[in-house]
């Protein structure tokens, strides 16, 4: 309680102090990264090099200094946020080493020296390039039809329609309209239940209740379930080795919570047998081994020079002074580090914000254009990924590889009137009304952490172990 007592009085004391003729000269506090102007929520700087660069939140939304992108007002943490420091650790005995080629090999395992190699052994020319799409966050009226303009109408070489990941959060869902995307063949992987930027830091309990929790909730109110198969960290801050102990022990196959610096070959998919094979930016992964469990990491999007910075989601790079031509030029430009190296999958991961700028979203309609007249450029799911990687196949018989054909699995269908359930919510101990929009009978009370399932009792939830 005390903790959050500081944090809300530096939120306060942070938002009252609005006058920029007052704020003193900013000085960035690392090397590199985003934080929050401390004389207003509106701005922030990215730093390059210790070189501060002031930018602005779009009209309407705030920064938030925990998630690190902007946001609306009643979602924002506005900071400045002091960052918690990494607790100690001692080595544990299933620290793990450095990639031994000779020991790994696919389907279970992918390693390389350096995180860059092919696998299978593949030359650059016989490997498709993969792009994923990744949408974090709730899904609601906000996003909704900017998500589905997104795909529409889109296919990939082979005829099929293209599809993306979402990494959802519960709060603000609409879980009518996450099932007709889920209908439509995308895929959903797990964000949390809360999107706590500080979940890094916590025991292995809240990373049951936030993750187990919010894949309880995708089933009861979407109909998904054995098709959530990834995660993704809040903040994409990964939890040290404690959230993936809870990954292997409830059944998740891959997770996407690492990001990669700024490298001029980006590095591949791997399996979390040995140690990652890059900086970890974020001082919190794991350094255990967590044998077959996959790994996605988000390389950071930049461009020679670090013109509108550098950034593992697209929209935290800082494209305010440029039109459309100029946005799709640059993400054309960084796509091409990728395709003219090692093809290894290129991630556009971003948040509803991208979707708030106009010459933004014509950008990225222009770069999938683009995209359509490379006859070797896949747009596929995580999953689909690294089912592609644990057999891979040359580019001449990519059309007919299975896991990318048309055919789609029997999937629930949305309902055309959904429910508009007003339910019971205990906040900081005040009782409040949540709204959810669900195609299921509305629970007794809000899903939530330690009661996924939204019943009307004290009992907290106990999720059973994955077993083989």
């Amino acid at each position: 309680m005390h903790k959050w007592f500081i944090l809300l009085l530096v939120v306060t004391i942070t938002r009252c102090a609005d006058d920029k003729d007052e704020c003193p000269e900013f000085e960035c506090p690392a090397i590199d990264g985003s934080f929050a102007d401390p004389c207003t929520c509106r701005r922030f700087y990215q730093c390059n090099g210790y070189n501060a660069h002031v930018s602005n939140c779009p009209s309407g939304l705030y920064w938030d200094d925990i998630k690190k992108y902007c946001t609306y007002k009643n979602e924002a943490v506005c900071g400045p946020i002091v960052t918690t420091p990494a607790p100690s650790t001692t080595e544990h005995p299933d620290k793990a080493e450095k990639c031994d080629t000779s020991a790994c090999e696919l389907p279970y395992c992918h390693c390389s020296s350096d995180g860059t190699q092919i696998p299978g052994g593949l030359d650059r020319d016989e490997t498709p390039q993969m792009v994923m799409i990744m949408l974090d966050g709730a899904i609601n009226d906000n996003n909704f039809l900017s998500y589905s303009r997104l795909f529409k109408d889109r296919k990939n070489p082979n005829g099929c329609n293209i599809k993306g990941t979402f990494f959802l959060t519960h709060h603000y869902s609409n879980y009518q309209q996450v099932q007709e995307l889920n209908e439509d063949g995308h895929e959903f992987a797990i964000s949390s239940i809360t999107d706590d930027g500080n979940l890094a830091e916590k025991n292995s309990t809240a990373w049951i209740n936030e993750i187990v929790g919010m894949r309880t909730i995708l089933l009861d109110q979407a109909g998904i379930y054995d098709e959530v198969l990834g995660s993704r960290a809040p903040g994409l801050r990964p939890g040290y080795s404690t959230q993936y102990e809870v990954l292997v022990d409830y059944g998740f196959i891959w997770d996407s919570s690492i990001g990669a610096p700024p490298l001029k070959v980006p590095v591949w998919p791997y399996t979390l047998d040995y140690k990652i094979p890059h900086e970890c930016k974020s001082n919190s992964c794991p350094t255990r081994s967590f044998p077959g469990l996959w790994e996605l990491p988000l390389n950071s999007h930049y461009v020679e020079g670090f013109a509108a910075g550098h950034c593992p989601y697209i929209d935290q790079c800082v494209f305010s002074h440029m039109d459309s031509n100029d946005i799709f030029d640059w993400i054309k430009e960084d796509f091409q580090r990728h395709y003219s190296s090692n093809k290894a999958p290129y991630a556009l991961a971003m948040h509803t914000n991208w979707f708030t700028n106009k010459e933004q979203v014509k950008a990225l309609e222009k770069f999938m254009n683009y995209t359509e007249t490379l006859d070797d450029v896949y747009y596929v799911t995580a999953t689909q990924a690294l089912l592609w990687m644990t057999d891979p196949v040359p580019t001449k018989d990519i059309r007919n590889y299975g896991s990318w054909q048309c055919t789609q699995d029997d999937r629930p269908k949305a309902c055309n009137n959904s429910n508009k359930c007003a339910l019971e919510h205990t906040q900081d101990g005040i009782k409040v009304v949540k709204y959810m929009t669900t195609c299921q009978e509305c629970p007794s009370v809000y899903p939530w952490l330690g009661n996924a399932k939204g019943k009307d009792t004290d009992k907290k939830d106990v999720y059973e172990k994955y077993e083989e």
